[in-house]
């Protein structure tokens, strides 16, 4: 059975993980080090702090899609991932740099505008979460997710990229909670075993005596799921 959330997500986790991001997104280490390299290599921490806060900007938008086309398929979380060219790209590809300098680019803006991005989706986050409807259109990919799969495509969004951004600039991550943080994790550890086959993902997480090299979920630098 393809891994999904429908009918089982608390929508209001991505509304949760949003209010959580804004200390951090605010935070002088932040805007200090607006220019410099983030954790990702090629990254500025303002390309990477933009990159965030698109996430639940993201959301709002595409779950005002409404109706979704007719044309499009509704798609599984995992085939969401396998119809996209930057998911099994080299790092230097440019499937994944064109991701990268895109952001940096839009952090000209700087911190204030990043700040404002942030508490304008959280403010209309509320009423797009209570108006989406079944299934949720991804223009990037022109097909269509269960809307919880889509909101958990998000919530990975936040969570890793927020770790991330917290060590690039030496703080703590956000504490997110269990509705946030188990379907995050179960969507990795797919993402992994497609990436890296499942003997693979299944020992690194089992059994660290055998878990060999790295099973990471995503080979690129900015990890960009298109839903």
């Amino acid at each position: 059975m393809p891994l999904t959330f429908a009918g089982t997500l608390d929508r209001d986790a991505l509304l949760r993980a949003t209010d959580a991001l804004a200390d951090l997104v605010a935070a002088p280490e932040v805007a200090a080090a607006w220019e410099h390299e983030s954790s990702l290599p090629g990254l500025t921490v303002g390309g990477l702090t933009r990159h965030l806060v698109s996430q639940p900007e993201c959301a709002v938008e595409f779950l005002g899609i409404q109706p979704p086309p007719p044309h499009a398929p509704v798609v599984s979380l995992a085939e969401l991932y396998r119809r996209t060219d930057w998911f099994t790209a080299p790092v230097e590809a440019a499937e994944n740099t064109s991701i990268r300098d895109d952001f940096n680019a839009m952090a000209a803006d700087g911190p204030a505008h990043s700040l404002a991005v942030l508490r304008e989706a959280r403010a209309a986050l509320p009423a797009a979460v209570s108006a989406a409807g079944a299934v949720t259109y991804v223009p990037w990919q022109d097909c269509s997710l269960a809307t919880d799969d889509f909101l958990v495509v998000r919530l990975l969004e936040v969570v890793v990229h927020a770790d991330d951004l917290a060590a690039s600039v030496a703080r703590p991550s956000p504490a997110f909670d269990d509705d946030t943080t188990h379907p995050v994790l179960a969507l990795l550890a797919i993402l992994s075993a497609q990436q890296h086959g499942p003997g693979a993902a299944l020992r690194t997480l089992a059994r660290a005596e055998r878990a060999g090299s790295p099973t990471s979920a995503f080979q690129g630098p900015v990890p960009t799921p298109p839903g």
